[in-house]
Parts: structure tokens; C-alpha cells; sequence
């Protein structure tokens, strides 16, 4: 093992020689994170031309002025439209401006303190199952990815569909993974800047897996609008009966549709990965997972962890921020300059792209002490970090809306599994960063698992 493999966690190669086209697809196809340069981690503004204009901020004051000040200025990439559109049509997370604005207002209810906090007990039933696959297969070596997936998409199929009855997980499952396995990658077109009414080849061919997961969606919503109304309501339940309160309108089928699809998305792959990459780093740093596990032992004993049990974890949350701050799972976002600006003293023309390469800024030197360790005591102080420099669910107006749900399924999730088990690193077997559509594990995040 090389002294920067012991020293540091698993990273990604960036960028060292300029790519050109060519090497901005080949990089882009592989992946994205490696079309950044590595002098981005100490630069605050980076600019150049691949076929069109480009802009990478990792300045924190710019970033502030694009997320939130002249957020209306900068909307989502075509690029980013391209690949999320056919999936989540119109949603929340693509839609611009008017729009975007009475979507937005009409879910905000859906995740409330008061209604997240009533779905903690599905997520503490999900944490109990995963530490009973996990006991069974105790003494061997799993895939914590594959493990963490299964856990998360139980949790965002029960709070979303009361249970699951008639709903097909491992079909939308499937589904999902087939639409971000031909969808989500680069096209020369997109390196190009192409128009978006251009084919893109590759994108062409993901239309079964697409209506696969439509037609389930629209069933489950179906049978929502007609089943009786008990118990705790579910996501669904709450964004049917929802509506702006400007205007009184309500989502309609296709909107409800594709809303219900991006949290399905976004809801299980992005807490998945933020726990895969957790579990990785405390068995890749033991004194960090014992202490993290004497914190999980004294204040749940046997049970499992449940949203009460969140402010005697501080430890496990921060063990979260920080796979959150090495591994951000949307680590690589774009936007189009709808007008002329100036950010960090650079021109930014009409039609510009502009990149937040959020991997980047996570690791950036003038804005953190030794950016590629892992240390989730630089949270200790919430105050210490310059509220632009940590986006790993955006900011301003279009933070992720689902970021509390995220928070408290992963701390109720890690803090049942570090209580219960010890995880410990297979030599040969260190997972590899890489981003398509999020940043996952390629191969998989294999531990050893031991009985704690």
C-alpha cells in the first residue's frame, strides 16, 4: 500500500494536462469528476473553451451570488435537462422560474420538521432489517453499497407508498439503474454544445425502462387517490392533498408523477451512497469507528436508533458531514449564464456554461486544513465553516428539499449498524469514486464485518 493510500481515502485522479475534446469526452464518459483540473482545488475561478465557453467557480462568494443572489440567472444546464427530463419530465428539480416556484411551495409541507419526524419510525424499522442481513452474513465480507442501497430504497418505498403494497421495488429498482446506466453519461454533443434539439445516440435507447417506471409511478398514484385515509399519511398522501398557497393549484397526474419519481431517485441513491462512504471511512480510520461506536452503544444499548435519539449522536452526524464533504453525491453541477456577469473578475457572456464542481470545493486548499483527510471533527464547530464553501445539497432557494430526510435517515441508519457491528478494510478491495449521474463506488464498497 502506497503512503498516500494509508495516509488519505480513496480519491479521484483529476485533471493534470489540459483534456481538448477528445479528452474531455473520453474523461466525461468515464468520469465526469476527471474533467476537472487538479489546480481547481486552489484556484478560485478557472475558464476556458471546449467547444463552448466555460466557467468553474470554487469561490465561495461567487457561488453565493449563482445559488442564491442571481439564482434566477443561472437555471439548470442543457446538458443536466437532457439527461433528467425524459426520467422526471417537469419537476421541481428541473423546472425554472414560475414554474419551479409554485412546485416548490406546494411539496415544502410534504417535508416539514413535523411530518419528517413522523416517517423516523419507518427508517428506524429499515435500520433493525439491515443490521439482521447484516448479522447473518456477520464474520464475511459485504458490499456496504449494495447493502446500504437495499436499506434506503425500503425506506423511500414505505414512506412514499404506505408499505408498498402493489408497488414493485425490485422493478423500479431495475428500472432506475438502467435508465442512469444509458442515459446519464456524455455525449461528444454535450462536450460539443450542441443544441438540445440534436439526438444524442446514447440516449436514445432507454425508453422501455423509462416507461417501466412510469406506468408504476402512475399506478401507485392511482391506488393512493382511492385507497382509505389512515394512519400517518405518507409522501404521497401529503402531495396529493397539497397545493400552492398563492394560487390554490394542485399538482396534476403528470406532475405528481414525475415529482414522485425524483424523490423516489433522489431519495434512496443519495443517502445510500452518503452511508456507503460513511462505513468505508470509519473502517478506514478504526479509532474514529470505536469512538463512533462507544457514542451509538451508550445511547441506544440494543435497540435500534430512532429520531429522539439524534441530538446524543453528535459524533455519527458529523461522521456524515464529512463522507458528505469527500464524497458529495451530486459533486459535479452546471449552469448556463442566462446574461452578462462578472464573477471573480472573470467576463461571463449569455449562454456561458458555468460549473460548480462541488468534489473541488470540498477539497479546496484555501478552504479547508488538510482537505483529502478524513476528520469529522472539522465539524465540531458549525460556525467554522463558510456557509458556501460545504454544498453538498446545494443552497439558496433550490436546496435540496429532501436534506432533513437525508440527515436523519442517515445518522438513525449508521448509528444502529456502528452500535452493533465492526467494519474493517479488505486489502485489494478499496472502492473507486466515480461519477455518472452521482458519485458511487464503482465495484462496490466491500467490508469486512465482524461482531462488535
Amino acid at each position: 500500500m502506497t503512503k498516500m493510500a494509508a495516509e488519505f481515502p480513496v480519491r479521484v485522479p483529476l485533471a493534470t494536462v489540459p483534456l481538448g475534446i477528445w479528452g474531455s469526452l473520453q474523461a466525461g464518459r468515464r468520469n465526469v469528476l476527471e474533467l476537472i483540473p487538479e489546480i481547481a482545488t486552489r484556484q478560485p475561478i478557472l475558464s476556458g473553451t471546449t467547444g463552448k465557453r466555460w466557467h468553474m467557480v470554487m469561490d465561495p462568494e461567487a457561488l453565493r451570488h449563482i445559488l442564491r443572489d442571481g439564482v434566477e440567472d443561472y437555471p439548470k444546464s442543457l446538458v443536466t435537462k437532457l439527461i433528467l427530463e425524459p426520467a422526471i419530465g417537469n419537476s421541481m428539480f428541473v423546472a425554472e422560474g414560475a414554474d419551479w416556484h409554485w412546485q416548490r411551495r406546494t411539496a415544502a409541507p410534504v417535508f416539514s420538521h413535523r411530518n419528517i419526524a413522523a416517517l423516523a419510525p419507518v427508517m428506524t424499522a429499515a435500520a433493525e432489517r439491515a443490521a439482521a442481513r447484516f448479522a447473518a452474513a456477520s464474520g464475511r465480507a459485504i458490499d456496504a453499497f449494495d447493502e446500504m442501497v437495499a436499506a434506503t430504497f425500503e425506506v423511500i418505498s414505505d414512506v412514499t407508498f404506505s408499505g408498498g403494497e402493489g408497488f414493485d421495488r425490485a422493478g423500479v429498482h431495475r428500472a432506475i439503474e438502467t435508465y442512469i446506466s444509458q442515459t446519464a453519461k456524455l455525449s461528444v454533443l454535450d462536450i460539443l454544445g450542441a443544441p438540445g434539439w440534436v439526438p444524442r445516440p446514447g440516449r436514445m435507447f432507454s425508453g422501455p425502462a423509462l416507461r417501466q417506471m412510469k406506468q408504476m409511478a402512475n399506478g401507485a398514484i392511482d391506488r393512493a387517490r382511492h385507497r382509505p385515509k389512515t394512519g400517518i399519511p405518507d409522501l404521497l398522501d401529503l402531495l396529493l392533498a397539497g397545493s400552492d398557497p398563492n394560487s390554490g393549484r394542485q399538482m396534476n397526474a403528470d406532475e405528481l408523477r414525475d415529482n414522485l419519481l425524483t424523490f423516489i431517485v433522489a431519495g434512496h441513491e443519495t443517502t445510500a451512497l452518503t452511508l456507503a462512504w460513511a462505513l468505508y471511512l470509519c473502517a478506514f480510520d478504526p479509532k474514529v469507528q470505536d469512538a463512533a461506536r462507544e457514542e451509538a452503544q451508550a445511547a441506544l444499548g440494543p435497540r435500534a436508533a430512532t429520531a429522539a435519539d439524534l441530538p446524543a449522536l453528535p459524533l455519527i452526524r458529523r461522521i456524515v458531514d464529512e463522507a458528505l464533504r469527500l464524497y458529495p453525491p451530486a459533486a459535479f453541477l452546471a449552469r448556463t449564464a442566462r446574461k452578462a456577469d462578472t464573477l471573480c473578475g472573470r467576463e461571463v457572456q449569455p449562454g456561458d456554461t458555468v460549473i460548480l464542481p462541488i468534489y473541488a470545493l470540498h477539497r479546496h486548499h484555501d478552504l479547508w486544513q488538510n482537505p483529502d483527510a478524513f476528520d469529522p471533527n472539522r465539524f465540531a464547530d458549525p460556525k467554522a465553516t463558510p456557509r458556501f464553501a460545504y454544498l453538498p445539497f446545494g443552497d439558496g432557494p433550490r436546496i435540496c428539499i429532501g436534506a432533513s430526510f437525508a440527515l436523519q435517515e442517515a445518522v438513525i441508519i449508521l448509528a444502529t449498524l456502528l452500535a452493533r457491528f465492526r467494519f474493517s478494510q479488505i486489502p485489494g478491495k478499496a472502492p473507486k469514486p466515480v461519477m455518472i449521474l452521482t458519485l458511487r463506488p464503482e465495484g462496490g464498497v466491500w467490508l469486512k464485518l465482524d461482531p462488535a
